[in-house]
């Protein structure tokens, strides 16, 4: 094997990484299967122990692989869930269908065979400039923010997080230290705050050190972070920022008329760089 130079040259143990990142995409690998020890791999590709040391590194700290003490080096698989951001909902109007209530994580997990926990928390914090920009707030306005930690099979999967005016949620169940039957949209429908309409804005970021710890994720993994701001008639509701682990989330999002189908399907893998540098 050689090592693909691509349009630019960059060191010789990024190449083989890429290069290893390619035949991972082409499946050539398998998750109950440990790679080609290093000595293999050297002879594979012509280069030093080093460079594939270095290489190997690179896949590890991506999250990509793993090294087993005494066994070897193998696939890190986190299962991907794909979870329904934005799509038609099954049941009729008024109820929304743009801020994803709690069952539809728990229907997409049931239907894939794991377990959904949440952990809930309910805080009084003050408001970030984003937040605040888009709520209409001054920063640091006082705002409630209620928390979901989700976990799937009790690997942590994503971190939600509600932010309300302190007036709105003020005297409701919003204000409540637990998860409120139906879903903050039935709180929201009773006091006439009913959500037509969202914006999201959707950022990939590294975590920080707090957010690494909890996800546990490789060093270099990154976090897709959705931002989504709803609204109803009069303005502005909540902003709901979900930061999801990129390995182990894909958001889908259906748009136009899907009447013809009875569900989104899964959207196809998607093109790995490394292969198309390769090509």
């Amino acid at each position: 094997m050689t090592i693909p130079r691509g349009t630019a040259q960059s060191p010789k143990y990024q190449r083989l990484a890429a290069d290893l990142r390619r035949r991972i995409a082409e499946g050539e690998f398998t998750a109950d299967a440990a790679l080609p020890v290093e000595s293999e791999l050297e002879r594979q590709y012509g280069v030093a122990r080093n460079t594939v040391r270095l290489a190997v590194d690179v896949l590890v700290n991506e999250g990509r692989l793993v090294r087993l003490q005494g066994k070897g080096t193998y696939l890190r698989e986190h299962p991907v869930l794909d979870h329904r951001a934005f799509g038609p909902t099954s049941t009729p109007a008024p109820r929304d269908c743009l801020a994803a209530p709690s069952a539809v994580y728990l229907g997409e997990a049931a239907e894939a065979g794991r377990e959904l926990s949440t952990d809930f928390e309910m805080m009084i914090v003050r408001a970030r400039v984003d937040i605040a920009e888009r709520l209409g707030l001054r920063p640091g306005e006082a705002i409630v923010v209620r928390r979901q930690l989700r976990l799937l099979d009790r690997e942590p999967y994503s971190i939600e997080e509600s932010h309300y005016r302190a007036g709105l949620a003020a005297g409701t169940p919003l204000m409540e230290p637990d998860p409120v039957e139906g879903g903050d949209e039935a709180v929201l429908a009773t006091l006439g705050r009913t959500e037509v309409g969202a914006v999201d804005h959707l950022v990939a970021r590294m975590p920080g050190p707090e957010e690494a710890q909890w996800f546990q994720g490789g060093p270099g993994v990154p976090l897709m972070v959705q931002t989504r701001v709803t609204y109803d008639r009069r303005g502005p509701v909540r902003v709901i920022e979900t930061r999801y682990s990129a390995d182990r989330s894909r958001l889908v999002y259906g748009v136009g008329d899907l009447d013809a189908r009875t569900s989104l399907p899964a959207p196809a893998a998607p093109v790995d760089p490394a292969r198309a540098d390769a090509t």
